[in-house]
């Protein structure tokens, strides 16, 4: 009886022995770490839901009822360009217009290309938000500032229409609009053509922009600066 349980004894310490040394050759994350494995998940999905938040999410245009271009609710979320004042461009021989401050808007992938390679990808929009002029009522201070929204347009960069860029401005009330056509885009063809500095955008006009272009050697090769 005595000499069986110390068999069994003996038998179960050298069994106990073989487990531990084998232990030993496996990854450290195996040899019963679950909470460390748990954590090394954890982590995994973390770097995952960080790369998937910095994916683009469909920024571009949408569109209703053909080559009709939703207006984007979430517009005043993308890259602001900037803003300018009194760049307003009249039809020739007539009076230019009221002054109003011209804010700009681009979906952010766009920017984020434009900015690697100085070249706008297909499915650009470019948000042109107009205001009007309030002007500071005090003594001896000349402040101007923004007030209501008087016009709302938009320019798409897309390959689905026939000379890769789409033109549109909205009315009040309007959640989708159809492409100028005729003389009327005619002349917005005309002066994006003759007067941008990258493609048909006014890249000009915002700096950072600019710079980018120039670095990459996009910039036209016609520009002069105004």
């Amino acid at each position: 009886m005595t000499r069986k349980t110390r068999g069994y004894g003996e038998s179960a310490t050298t069994e106990e022995r073989r487990t531990r040394r084998d232990s030993y050759s496996f990854p450290l994350f195996l040899r019963g770490g679950e909470s460390l494995l748990l954590a090394v998940l954890v982590l995994a999905g973390a770097w995952t839901f960080a790369l998937s938040a910095q994916a683009p999410a469909g920024d571009g245009p949408q569109y209703a009822s053909g080559n009709n271009l939703v207006r984007p609710d979430n517009y005043r979320e993308w890259i602001f360009l900037g803003s300018s004042l009194g760049l307003n461009y009249p039809q020739p021989g007539a009076a230019p217009g009221a002054d109003q401050f011209n804010n700009v808007f681009v979906n952010p992938s766009s920017y984020r290309a434009f900015m690697q390679t100085g070249k706008w990808p297909d499915k650009t929009i470019w948000v042109l938000e107009f205001r009007g002029v309030g002007k500071e009522a005090v003594a001896n201070r000349r402040g101007q500032f923004q007030t209501n929204l008087v016009g709302f347009e938009a320019n798409v960069k897309d390959s689905r229409f026939p000379d890769g860029w789409g033109y549109f401005v909205f009315r009040d009330g309007e959640k989708s609009g159809a492409p100028l056509s005729g003389d009327t885009v005619k002349r917005c063809i005309d002066c994006h053509s003759a007067h941008t500095a990258v493609e048909r955008t006014f890249v000009q006009f915002y700096p950072q922009l600019f710079d980018a272009a120039k670095k990459m050697g996009t910039v036209k090769k016609d520009y002069t600066d105004p």
